[in-house]
């Protein structure tokens, strides 16, 4: 984590008026991992270190000297310290809060500039190193170990990871923390902490990601899911001065996170992963003053009063005036009835850098025939045996962009079996071996395999919003003019007519892939959820 540049004398000057003074000794520490939001300390004279205790271990990360600073983006996001910070020697330093922080960046566009800048720096090299407060202990046969790897990485949150698998050392570390390989995984957070076999939910609780939320508060926005179309209204809508909170049941970054790279979004001619897309929108809509709740399922909508309240799977229930559901689409499963069984041993839903580490070597199959699918086939041909694609229809021109269509055509190593369906999975701790049918012949094929990527079409889980919205018969949510001609659950109380993505109840809207007649692309989802700020604003203010 060493990228730190200096503030001149005029800059120092300029975030001076922010902070309050600060004397300390060598030896003192300024925070520990766990700790409330810390703030900012600006090196004035002296020095001090950020020190990272994963696995009880103490080592020193980095150190900053006079005209320097520390800080990273839990400081904008409000989050619980990683590190500890210590004094290497007496010295002079400015504290900045974290409330002040935020003040500064919002006045000053150099300062912002440099602060976000060097925050986000800091994050991608605490997460390439591993550096952190988090010390995984799993196995690659795991499931559990899997979706607490891909939910950390999906957040953004730094974290070690030793295979017990193959690392030597395996078997000292879990004698030192007391535990055997039957509680995989092991998560040990701040060095201390250790959690057995945890979900997402637990290890959320323990780091304090939500620790920062007022659950009581009644908000302008409440936006329900975090993929592109979420994220797009809660920077849109903080920037904008509502006041925002984003509720996600896993981690920020939606279907579009899973995608190992996006070719076709505007401004990017290189591409970028839909983890990169996710990262940025979440420091983008943080830095304006937006919380994101994480781990945390929605399960109701009480329409029955204006301000709404959204319950949550706890029974907490969360007030807001307005509400976008942003809840996008799940992959549709095959029917096939032990598919769940396999789930992160062998069949996955995520096709990013991790699941990749974890099929090296081996040949893959790739279920489905859209753009998600393709994406995939194409980046785990680079490290697989090779890919096969297994795609329900007669060809790939209906649904899937012209560019990868060519990229799978002219790659030796994608095959593609057309009209055909996957009828058989078998294995006992993790998938063994597929079979599936050519719809055309009634040809049934089984091979070994030990890897399948499934990116087929996806349905809303909208079944908690039953009886205050309308529905299409698929369960998208209808909006605008779509409510046209259709009995509404509840009458529409107003004189005037839904706005374009409003539903059939005043102030609750639908953007991305959870709305009837969405465009599936992400740039679509994108521009839905920035537009339907205004029309909030407009029901904000009839209110």
């Amino acid at each position: 984590m060493a990228y730190a540049p200096f503030l001149s004398e005029s800059q120092l000057e300029r975030v001076r008026v922010f902070t309050k003074p600060r004397q300390v000794a060598a030896g003192d520490v300024l925070y520990n991992p766990n700790d409330d939001t810390p703030p900012v300390y600006v090196v004035i004279e002296g020095k001090i270190r950020i020190i990272s205790l994963a696995g009880g271990v103490e080592d020193t990360v980095t150190t900053y000297d006079p005209g320097q600073f520390s800080g990273e983006l839990l400081m904008i996001a409000g989050r619980r310290s990683i590190y500890r910070c210590q004094a290497v020697e007496a010295s002079h330093l400015l504290e900045l809060s974290a409330q002040n922080l935020r003040t500064l960046i919002s006045k000053d566009a150099e300062l912002s500039e440099i602060f976000m800048r060097t925050f986000l720096a800091r994050r991608l090299s605490m997460v390439s190193h591993g550096r952190t407060n988090v010390l995984i202990l799993g196995s690659r046969y795991s499931a559990q170990t899997l979706a607490v790897r891909e939910f950390l990485t999906r957040d953004g949150h730094p974290f070690a990871y030793v295979d017990l698998d193959t690392d030597s050392s395996s078997q000292e570390l879990l004698d030192r923390f007391g535990v055997c390989s039957d509680d995989v995984p092991i998560v040990v957070c701040n060095g201390d902490q250790i959690l057995r076999n945890p979900s997402t939910r637990e290890v959320a609780q323990t780091l304090g990601f939500n620790s920062n939320i007022d659950e009581s508060q009644v908000r302008d926005i409440v936006i329900v899911g975090a993929g592109p179309a979420g994220l797009a209204a809660a920077v849109y809508a903080a920037s904008e001065g509502l006041d925002v909170l984003v509720i996600e049941r896993a981690a920020p970054g939606g279907q579009a996170g899973s995608s190992s790279r996006i070719e076709n979004y505007l401004g990017f001619p290189t591409g970028l992963s839909g983890q990169e897309l996710a990262n940025s929108a979440i420091a983008q809509s943080e830095k304006f003053g937006a919380k994101i709740m994480v781990a945390r399922t929605v399960e109701g909508l009480n329409c029955d009063e204006r301000p709404y309240r959204i319950s949550l799977d706890d029974g907490q229930q969360i007030a807001g005036r307005s509400v976008v559901l942003a809840t996008g689409a799940a992959y549709n499963q095959p029917a096939l009835p032990n598919i769940d069984r396999f789930t992160g041993r062998g069949i996955y839903y995520n096709a990013t850098f991790m699941e990749g580490q974890l099929c090296s070597g081996d040949p893959v199959i790739v279920i489905g025939g859209g753009n998600s699918a393709g994406q995939a086939a194409v980046f785990l041909a680079q490290n697989t045996k090779g890919v096969r694609m297994l795609v329900r229809s007669a060809g790939l021109a209906a649904t899937m962009s012209r560019y990868l269509v060519r990229r799978i055509e002219e790659n030796p190593l994608i095959q593609v079996n057309f009209d055909s369906e996957l009828v058989r999975l078998s294995g006992d701790d993790h998938l063994e071996e597929v079979s599936w049918r050519d719809k055309s012949t009634g040809e049934v094929t089984t091979r070994p395999m030990r890897h399948i990527f499934v990116m087929t079409g996806a349905s809303p889980k909208t079944e908690w919003l039953a009886g205050c919205l309308s529905l299409d018969p698929r369960g998208f949510v209808l909006t605008g003019t779509d409510l046209d001609g259709v009995l509404p659950p509840r009458p529409w109380p107003l004189a005037r007519r839904p706005y374009m993505l409003e539903t059939s109840l005043p102030g609750v809207f639908a953007v991305g892939d959870a709305r009837a007649g969405n465009v599936k692309r992400v740039a679509a989802a994108v521009g839905e959820g920035s537009i339907v700020v205004h029309m909030v604003h407009q029901v904000l203010a009839d209110m």
